[in-house]
């Protein structure tokens, strides 16, 4: 049963018999990295969802607390809102969806603090038991509470942490096999970001680099099942760097790339105390995610497969107009996701509206095909509290 939701969901929850490999699968490459609770993975940002989901090193917006908290310190106005509506997987199902919220406040020129909550619905589910009996509906659901701080430590550079709580509710109380009794997963994780904004004059309106670097959703393991088997939740790095040019007074471009990995072990048939769960799922959080980087089946060149890379680009007019478009790449044998995305922006006083558009690249039908995003924003400029000489 709790397979079924994992393909509804669109990603790879790990339950009870998820994640296990077989011989065939390594010696072919085709290894995923599974983790529990992937929706904490979904771009939820309708901006940076038309540049190809790159986020760590652009300007700095209320979906920072997503992609990089660090990013915050440098907001450039007092008050900052989004509001996202995603309808998730269109291709499967029409009842699923992500809602997002995020909002930050400068509390002075050098600290800001940041909020931010993320609903996943997977529509109503209708469950049967062993016989085919009608055993009622239920609603899955996933949630995220994040509260964020971010500080300038110097004129261009910032970093900054976001402490979350995450519960996952697919089945509770349902029952898997002989007496298992589903029960919704809970964590408590953090992010750590980190932010390097530099001017460059390689345009007559002048440049910006900007370079970031993201660890994620780094929290204890879960279960959704009553036994001693726990999961890593997507624990990721990303790094990230953009460049904005100021054409003249009316025109900007942006371009950016992202490359993220996940912090988690990879998948391996290994099974030393034969106690029929591998031990990949056994690692503990630590070990885990610093032997991340050196623990394919396949070796080094299975752990470059395990990247993945964004690009996007982003032309403003009169800073008011805004088209987008990107690239999203996974390698074919760690989920091959890859598609390309547009989008458009619109901003008018304190109001802005972003939306974005996946294209299907592949030659065969993919759920994630032609997932849309809309993002609604608000910003508000008000006078800066001055910061502390001492903090200077």
């Amino acid at each position: 049963m709790l397979l079924a939701f994992a393909a509804l969901s669109g990603c790879f929850s790990v339950v009870h018999a998820q994640g296990v490999t077989n011989t065939g699968q390594l010696d072919g490459r085709v290894n995923t990295v599974f983790t529990s609770i992937p929706f904490l993975r979904i771009n939820p940002d309708g901006r940076t969802g038309g540049m190809g989901d790159a986020g760590i090193a652009t300007d700095p917006d209320p979906a920072a607390m997503y992609h990089n908290i660090g990013k915050l310190a440098f907001a450039p106005k007092m008050v900052g809102v989004s509001l996202t509506y995603t309808p998730w997987l269109r291709e499967l199902v029409n009842d699923i969806y992500i809602a997002y919220v995020s909002g930050y406040y400068k509390i002075d020129k050098l600290q800001s603090i940041g909020l931010s909550m993320r609903y996943f619905s997977l529509g109503n589910i209708n469950f049967t038991d062993i016989t085919g009996n009608d055993a009622g509906q239920y609603n899955p659901n996933e949630f995220a509470f994040d509260l964020g701080y971010s500080r300038r430590l110097s004129d261009k550079f910032a970093t900054g942490i976001t402490l979350k709580y995450i519960r996952s509710d697919l089945a509770r109380g349902q029952e898997v096999g002989s007496g298992n009794i589903v029960k919704a997963a809970q964590a408590v994780a953090a992010d750590i970001g980190f932010y390097y904004k530099t001017p460059l004059n390689l345009t007559p309106g002048g440049s910006t680099l900007s370079l970031g670097a993201a660890f994620t959703n780094i929290g204890n393991k879960v279960s959704y099942l009553n036994d001693d088997t726990r999961d890593f939740i997507p624990i990721n790095m990303g790094l990230g760097a953009a460049l904005k040019m100021n054409i003249d007074d009316h025109n900007s471009i942006l371009v950016t790339a992202d490359m993220n990995k996940l912090m988690v072990p990879t998948p391996d048939t290994l099974d030393l105390d034969e106690n029929q769960v591998p031990d990949t799922r056994e690692k503990p959080l630590l070990s885990g995610m610093f032997g991340s980087f050196n623990d394919a089946p396949g070796g080094f060149k299975e752990e470059l497969q395990e990247l993945m890379f964004s690009i996007g680009a982003e032309y403003w007019y009169n800073n008011q107009f805004a088209l987008r478009t990107g690239y999203f790449n996974e390698h074919k044998y760690k989920g091959n996701r890859k598609f390309l995305t547009v989008g458009l922006g619109l901003r008018y006083s304190v109001f802005g509206f972003n939306f974005s558009y996946l294209v299907p690249v592949s030659g065969q039908r993919n759920p994630l095909d032609n997932t849309l995003r809309f993002s609604l924003t608000f910003d508000f400029d008000g006078k800066e509290k001055e910061a502390d000489s001492s903090a200077e």
